[in-house]
């Protein structure tokens, strides 16, 4: 094996992972953040985070991030979370990300680690259910005056 196993993993992960620096400088983008983003590592490696985020979140991105990197920690830690990112052609979709902030061996923050996963398909079937159960209950409103109508 040449490679580090660590780095076989990393690479063949099934959800896109991301590790960016302090100032969010990408350094690590899998293949599965290269198929998902639509941007390869070459592409992606030395660019800031502002090339997945959506224009209209990013000033809250950096705040949470600035605020997670100088806490150690993210209060979002272990929770799966859905928000929108922007591929390469500039599309925005729907995806789950995990969070970790990162230190070394001294314990010093070196980064953001990220798994991202896309739920668009996912997403848009559980808004059209939640449409539908609204339009069912505002049916069953209706109905229920109706009948209570002399």
């Amino acid at each position: 094996m040449d490679e580090p196993f660590a780095v076989i993993l990393l690479h063949q992960a099934p959800d896109a992972v991301i590790f960016a620096d302090t100032d969010g400088v990408i350094r690590v983008w899998n293949a599965a953040a290269a198929a998902m983003f639509g941007i390869s590592a070459d592409d992606a490696v030395g660019r800031d985070l502002n090339i997945i985020i959506p224009d209209q979140f990013q000033d809250a991105h950096w705040k949470g991030y600035d605020r997670a990197l100088a806490a150690g920690d993210t209060k979002y830690r272990g929770q799966a979370l859905p928000t929108r990112a922007r591929r390469a052609d500039g599309e925005e979709f729907y995806i789950e990300m995990t969070f970790a902030i990162v230190k070394d061996a001294a314990g010093t923050v070196i980064g953001a680690l990220a798994h991202c996963r896309d739920i668009t398909e996912r997403f848009e079937r559980d808004r059209q259910q939640r449409r539908r159960l609204r339009d069912l209950e505002a049916e069953l409103q209706r109905l229920r005056g109706e009948s209570s109508t002399p």
